[in-house]
């Protein structure tokens, strides 16, 4: 049983409290004295020759402060790609600068080429629509296959087929993949769709740059994932502002799945401005500017073949696929379509042979990177949706298919063709407790009951694997990395006794100030009540590398325990000193030092006031203070896996798609909170459903945004979904880090798409639809009836 309030405890999110009575304290709720504010110009033509921008009347306008353009960013850096990624011939992958507002030409709907700045936001509003930019509209590419294949449209001027690169991984692999394709009893091929999403953060992008001309000092207030990388990107690459004068602050973020994480050239613009007035900026999107300028997720197009014998035994994998980056490259848009995708290939399957291609292409659309799952959800959709297209054509069991080909308990540690190696897991494990709590057994008579109401009902199962808290440093450098995947904490114990946990994570939903709370707690022997944790301040917390790919608690957290430990080694020396015994005999056991095979004992209070009052303390060997700083850097991925089944019921008349059940069996690992843990999950399955039935954001053939807006753009509802049934209890910890954790963030949004498709697959195939073998994402209604129609 776990401690009360301590690790495995389902402890109430504490800052929870703040934000459902108001008090959170989010960028927009933030003013500084004497701010301006800002109003971006975004281009409405989707590629244009910027010939000339008039600001003069905008400038004469009441209240108006600057108005800066593209020419006044021109001297400054680029913001650069986080990963370079060769092509398989060797060549270097192309990378156009990507500048803080458009200069000479603007390349999608939304791109930003000029801002003003007011003192109200009224007055920029108004005087950005005096504005007069002087564009000519230029011939737009925004399906990517005809921009590999048309080297008249281009992007950018320099790059003549708009690939960014094209990646082969593990090229070694190709020769022997393509012979075991020749020789196969069977091939299933399969073309689809994993269609670009909006990520929809419930709280828009902000920033505020605050420049002191006395000091030199930059503040910068902004809604990031990763406030250290943004501080580095901008100091480094785009600004050349001294790391040590510039401060990034990432106050409450109200969400983020990923669209947070990368520096934006905003970010970089109020820097700007504020430097040049002596005065704050204020910038806050409204949704129209998210849906046109934050970086969207997925839009791969992917050609997948699965090499069987008869059987049904997986003999070889192949993918080709376009993978599109819009515009321009934003920070992790190299990586997710490679290494967060191309190394997931394998799945939790035992395949011996793997090879992907990935061909990276630039459109007239906004930037893609990375959104919740990142590259896994495309690898897990891809091939579950082809094993069950191999199961329908062989006549074979989708359940036993899966279960004779998943790696076996016995197999770990498990090296992949494509280069991973899971170090933990039991695939049958997750597989069998789905088929439990999802009942399967009583599936024929629910379908039965929905025969009656006209209805076709179907069952859709996926299982999957996904790699967390990539690392490590080293291996991922030579990969390509320009960034360290290491994380950061600093654990102070004040005189009293109470303690403040400085984090590189940060936390933007996840319930982080709990869950760190609950560890230190627990390895402690304290109250939680007496923790507080810090995170988003890069002036107060060590360097660390943000919240994403589900890597906070398995990266940042075991800092945070490498910390704790460096504590506790200190404390014990301090106690052998107070209580006159050795230092191995002190052990440390609820909150207490003891003299082992005595009543002789200080508490942690006690010790934690000697270190800052040290009358009776070892100064000839040991300094006075209790605080202690670790850094970690994984040793391998983590692995987290599981097994997902959606039920469905089809309208055959309408098209209409309505998910009845789902269940979810994972392996996290050691669960530090299960209840945060079934909400994480429960949050990942509902934007999985969302991608899968209703969720898409379109371009027309001139690079113009058709679903810009909550009218045109289906969000999921609450009628949208069932309850879920969330199990986790087929844990194998990780072997690697001191917690053995894995992650769980962003699971349900890789193991729920495939399993709605297969669902209403398999319900059109049982009601006679044998014709329909794949419909793309979403299956809107339209979709569905046009399908069954043939």
């Amino acid at each position: 049983m776990p401690k009360d309030g301590g690790i495995g405890a389902s402890t109430v999110r504490r800052e929870d409290i703040r934000f459902l009575t108001g008090k959170g304290r989010y960028t927009a709720d933030i003013n500084l004295r004497g701010q301006a504010y800002a109003c971006f110009l975004r281009s409405e033509v989707a590629h244009g020759r910027i010939n000339r921008i008039d600001t003069a009347e905008a400038r004469a306008m009441p209240g108006v402060l600057a108005v800066m353009t593209g020419a006044d960013f021109a001297a400054m850096g680029g913001n650069p790609a986080g990963w370079h990624i060769p092509s398989r011939n060797g060549e270097a992958m192309k990378e156009p600068k990507r500048p803080v507002l458009a200069h000479g030409k603007v390349r999608h709907v939304g791109d930003a080429y000029a801002v003003v700045v007011a003192e109200t936001l009224e007055q920029a509003r108004d005087a950005a629509g005096a504005v007069v930019a002087d564009i000519t509209e230029l011939p737009a590419v925004v399906d990517m296959a005809q921009a590999v294949a048309n080297p008249d449209l281009r992007v950018h001027d320099e790059i003549a087929n708009n690939v960014c690169f094209d990646w082969g991984w593990i090229e070694d692999n190709r020769a022997a993949v393509d012979a075991a394709f020749k020789t196969a009893p069977h091939v299933t091929t399969l073309e689809l769709v994993n269609n670009r999403l909006v990520p929809n953060a419930m709280e828009p992008r902000a920033s505020i740059g605050d420049y002191d001309p006395g000091t030199g000092d930059y503040k910068l207030y902004t809604t990031s994932q990763n406030p250290h990388l943004s501080r580095l990107l901008i100091s480094a690459f785009v600004m050349g502002i001294p790391e040590n004068k510039l401060t990034v602050i990432a106050p409450d973020v109200g969400g983020g799945f990923g669209s947070k994480i990368y520096h934006y050239g905003e970010e970089a613009a109020v820097l700007a401005a504020s430097r040049a007035l002596n005065r704050p900026v204020k910038w806050v999107a409204d949704r129209s500017e998210s849906f046109l300028s934050d970086a969207h997720g997925r839009d791969h197009v992917t050609r997948i073949e699965l090499a069987t014998d008869l059987e049904g035994n997986f003999l070889a994998l192949r993918t080709e696929t376009l993978a599109n980056v819009g515009a321009y490259l934003s920070n992790f848009a190299t990586a997710t379509p490679t290494f967060l995708h191309g190394t997931l290939m394998a799945g939790p399957y035992r395949t011996p042979l793997v090879y992907v291609n990935v061909k990276a292409v630039f459109t007239n659309t906004a930037p893609v990177d990375a959104y919740r799952g990142a590259g896994r959800p495309e690898a897990t959709f891809s091939i579950e949706r082809v094993v069950d297209k191999m199961c329908r054509e062989l006549k074979l069991d989708p359940v036993a298919v899966r279960r004779k080909n998943l790696i076996q308990p016995d197999q770990y540690p498990y090296t992949t063709p494509v280069g991973l190696v899971y170090d933990t897991g039991n695939y049958p494990a997750t597989l069998d407790k789905l088929i439990e709590i999802a009942d399967f057994s009583g599936f024929e008579a629910r379908r039965a009951e929905s025969a009656r109401r006209g209805k076709l009902r179907g069952l859709g199962l996926s299982t999957w694997i996904e790699a967390c808290g990539i690392a490590p440093s080293n291996l991922v450098g030579v990969l390509g990395a320009r960034v360290g995947l290491y994380d950061a904490a600093t654990v102070r114990v004040n005189a009293t006794g109470n303690i403040s946990v400085m984090t590189g994570a940060h936390s933007h939903g996840q319930g982080h100030e709990t869950v760190f709370a609950q560890i230190v707690s627990d390895k402690l022997g304290i109250p939680a009540s007496s923790i507080d944790i810090v995170h988003g301040d890069t002036s107060k917390i060590p360097f660390g590398m943000g919240s994403y790919g589900s890597r906070s608690l398995a990266v940042g957290g075991s800092a945070m325990v490498k910390a704790v430990d460096k504590i506790i080694a200190k404390g014990k020396k301090i106690a052998a000193h107070m209580l006159e015994a050795a230092e191995g005999d002190i052990v440390f056991e609820d909150g207490k030092f003891s003299v082992t095979g005595t009543d002789k004992s200080k508490t942690f209070g006690e010790i934690a006031f000697s270190a800052y009052v040290p009358h009776n303390y070892p100064l000839e060997s040991l300094e006075p203070g209790l605080e202690e700083t670790a850094f970690y850097d994984p040793a391998n991925f983590t692995y987290p896996a599981g097994a997902y089944a959606c039920e469905v019921e089809v309208d055959a008349e309408t098209g209409r798609v309505e998910v009845v059940g789902f269940a979810c069996a994972d392996d996290f690992g050691n669960v530090m909170n299960p209840m945060i843990v079934n909400g994480q999950v429960h949050g990942g399955v509902a934007q999985g459903i969302g991608q899968a039935l209703l969720e898409a954001a379109a371009y027309d053939d001139n690079g113009q945004l058709l679903t810009g807006s909550y009218m045109d753009y289906a969000m999921p509802r609450a009628d949208d979904l069932p309850m879920f049934t969330v199990d986790h209890s087929c844990n194998t910890p990780c072997t690697h880090n001191p917690l053995g954790v894995k992650g769980c963030g962003e699971a349900g949004a890789i193991g729920s798409p495939p399993a709605v498709v297969n669902a209403v697959i398999d319900a059109l195939h049982r009601g006679g639809h044998t014709h329909v073998t794949h419909i793309d994402m979403p299956l809107t209604p339209s979709r569905v009836w046009s399908a069954i129609q043939n």
